[in-house]
């Protein structure tokens, strides 16, 4: 999953946020659950037009494509006091704020949760004013359904009524990982890092249709469902375990 390097030593110190609910967060905040997901080639053009200006795609293909990846969560712990497990779907663009690299291409096949965060449902009031006060990740509340079908896991996501997106994955095989990772978040204008760490069982799979992604009719599906993503991922992945997010810093 995300990409290996060290973590700033400055994201070690903790941090106290309060939040507009009124909860507490100690920073580095952790949450512990279950990802599945896939990582998707599309033009590199039209997926540049998603990003903030300090941030490029990441090039994942000799003919020079970028890529986006939708990544399905379900969190059965949280470590800030009175807030309750939730689910997510978080939308992601593998980018850099500096030259495309190979490490960089590698990583946006393997990590799937590096790279700038798109936007992002969950499912309660209490898990968006977490997301966005602390970080800037753009949640939304939803209604987000899992369903498993032996190692098959379907997504749905509907927004105000109206379905935004149904993602099915199967699990791939996994280790037990220990690794850092970030997300990229803009809020106000400005673009920032937010650091990583994983502590998990970690599983992905290279050249898959083993995944199959349709979007609905909700206004923000459709600069996605334009990208034309197709049945075949770059790469599937899984996670089942711990991750830890540090404070955000500009870039």
């Amino acid at each position: 999953m995300p990409s290996g390097g060290g973590v700033a030593s400055r994201t070690a110190i903790q941090r106290t946020v309060s939040i507009s609910t009124g909860h507490t967060v100690e920073l580095p905040a952790t949450l512990c659950g279950t990802m599945f997901g896939a990582t998707f080639a599309a033009p590199r053009r039209a997926v540049a037009e998603l990003l903030p200006d300090r941030l490029q795609p990441t090039r994942v293909t000799p003919s020079n494509k970028a890529a986006v990846t939708l990544l399905g969560a379900e969190y059965r712990a949280v470590s800030v006091p009175g807030i309750e497990p939730y689910d997510e779907l978080a939308v992601i663009i593998p980018a850099s704020h500096a030259s495309g690299s190979v490490a960089s291409s590698v990583s946006a096949l393997t990590h799937p949760t590096d790279g700038y965060v798109w936007h992002m449902p969950v499912t309660t009031p209490h898990a968006k004013a977490f997301g966005i006060d602390v970080w800037g990740f753009p949640k939304v509340v939803a209604d987000i359904t899992h369903t498993d079908s032996g190692s098959v896991r379907e997504t749905t996501v509907t927004i105000d009524n109206e379905r935004f997106v149904t993602l099915s994955v199967r699990q791939p095989p996994s280790v037990h990982t220990r690794t850092n990772g970030f997300s990229y978040t803009a809020l106000e204008g400005d673009v920032f890092r937010v650091p990583n760490r994983i502590d998990a069982d970690v599983g992905g799979w290279p050249l898959s249709t083993d995944v199959s992604v349709s979007f609905g009719d909700h206004p923000k599906a459709a600069p996605l469902r334009a990208l034309d993503l197709g049945d075949r991922a770059l790469a599937r992945a899984f996670l089942d375990g711990e991750v830890r997010f540090f404070q955000k810093h500009p870039v």
